[in-house]
């Protein structure tokens, strides 16, 4: 018999750990090759982790809520000689090599006097609260050996956005005469009524939470809005998707189409394709169009078609489809939530006409696409004007201030509407 290390799996360049959600298989029962021996959360995506062997699970390494870096063994797995494909000396010091490496780009710098280590996770949100090391110092870790985890900081952070202000430094004896007062906002205590029902919200919801007020906090919101004649488009589409689905083997809807038309306004205005990094602007050469879902759960995930722009209407078509489907089996990866450059959301799947979504932080904008509804408007013919009915959507374009001025966002958002009322009723597929 021999004993194999399960290895905490690569899940992308940008993820380094992963914290234990669930173990699917105790200790003394069979593994079949393949199976799922345990559930995991990343700060983007949950998975499951599932074995190369066959065998026994001897020992779990690691408890429910500890963080795993990338690279570590979470369990021992005996199986028999010959099925263990790598040597475990070999297979051992590989994953050592793996962690120090981890640790050394993704560890917070160390003060003098202190040996803690703190994840990128935990080291992310600091920063994000504007927590100092010396302050993070003092918070309480309840993962292995003292570890901060993600739920020791969110408790501190809710500790401290309730407590008391700290008493005022003593004035100057000479203010300034525009001097401010600094006003520390913090959430309204809220007493629970009799019948009232209290739910715990989730792991993913408290994630969504937590990036949407992060997101109002660093970006200055504003949003614009455009009405587009999409009929066209309703009109091509239903004479379009029977013979698609023959021949592709996919439903095409209109995000694909809406997506091709976020590309081409991009191309057009390369500036909104952009992200901020203090008092410097990142000009993005990617164009990766986060599309945002809804998952079963009412919970909401954003996946991201990668480089949007070098798909034609099948590639982005199967693209959707895929990603979608994924994200409501839970099935996505880490990398497929990450890297996005720019987002949409389809708020009229709902029935919404318009929304004024809160852009996906590091983007600075998000555009999104209400219910297409019949209207009675006013075309313009040789003949004159004739009022006909048409389907018509509205359009809104969120921005972040900062760095996109009502000039781009507006001519952004309207060249996205005239892409869309420009298309080809004769587009072949």
């Amino acid at each position: 018999m021999a004993q194999v290390e399960l290895i905490m799996p690569k899940m992308g360049e940008s993820v380094a750990e992963a914290t234990v959600i669930k173990w699917l298989k105790n200790v003394g029962e069979t593994i079949e090759m393949d199976e799922s021996v345990l559930e995991i959360a990343t700060d983007k995506v949950d998975s499951e982790v599932p074995s190369a062997v066959e065998g026994v699970l001897i020992k779990q390494l690691f408890n429910e809520d500890d963080v795993v870096l990338v690279g570590q063994a979470v369990a021992i797995i005996e199986t028999d000689a010959s099925a263990a494909s790598t040597p475990a000396p070999k297979e051992a010091a590989v994953a050592e090599e793996v962690v120090e490496k981890a640790i050394e780009t993704t560890s917070l710098p160390k003060s003098s006097d202190s040996n803690k280590f703190f994840s990128p996770l935990v080291r992310s949100i600091a920063q994000e609260e504007g927590i100092s090391m010396s302050e993070l110092e003092t918070v309480a870790g309840s993962g292995k050996e003292g570890r901060v985890t993600k739920k020791d900081i969110l408790a501190y952070l809710s500790n401290r956005s309730s407590a008391p202000a700290a008493a005022p430094a003593p004035k100057a004896s000479k203010p300034a005469a525009n001097a401010g007062t600094a006003v520390q906002i913090s959430a309204p205590s809220v007493p629970a009524m009799e019948g009232d029902e209290i739910i715990e919200m989730d792991r993913m919801r408290k994630m969504i939470a937590n990036h949407m007020v992060m997101s109002k906090h660093v970006s200055p919101h504003v949003t614009s809005f455009v009405e587009a004649d999409v009929t066209n488009i309703v009109n091509w589409r239903n004479k379009v998707k029977d013979e698609f689905f023959k021949c592709e083997g996919e439903k095409i809807t209109f995000t694909p189409i809406f997506v091709d038309a976020v590309v081409k306004a991009i191309k057009d205005f390369p500036m909104i394709n952009v992200a901020v990094d203090g008092t410097n602007i990142i000009k993005r050469k990617h164009i990766n169009v986060g599309m945002a879902a809804a998952l079963p759960s009412g919970n909401l995930i954003v996946p991201v078609i990668k480089d949007a722009d070098q798909k034609n209407m099948v590639g982005l078509t199967k693209a959707v489809n895929d990603l979608a489907r994924r994200s409501r089996s839970n099935d996505l990866k880490p990398d497929e939530v990450s890297g996005g450059t720019f987002t949409l959301t389809n708020v009229g799947g709902f029935g919404n006409v318009m929304g004024t979504p809160i852009i996906n932080q590091p983007q600075v904008a998000i555009m999104a696409v209400g219910a297409i509804v019949k209207k009675p408007a006013v075309i313009e013919t040789d003949m004159g004007d004739v009022i006909a009915i048409r389907h018509k959507m509205f359009c809104s374009l969120s921005y972040d201030h900062r760095v996109v001025d009502g000039s781009l966002g507006g001519m952004f958002l309207k060249r996205f509407s005239d892409y869309l009322e420009a298309f080809d009723p004769n587009t072949s597929i």
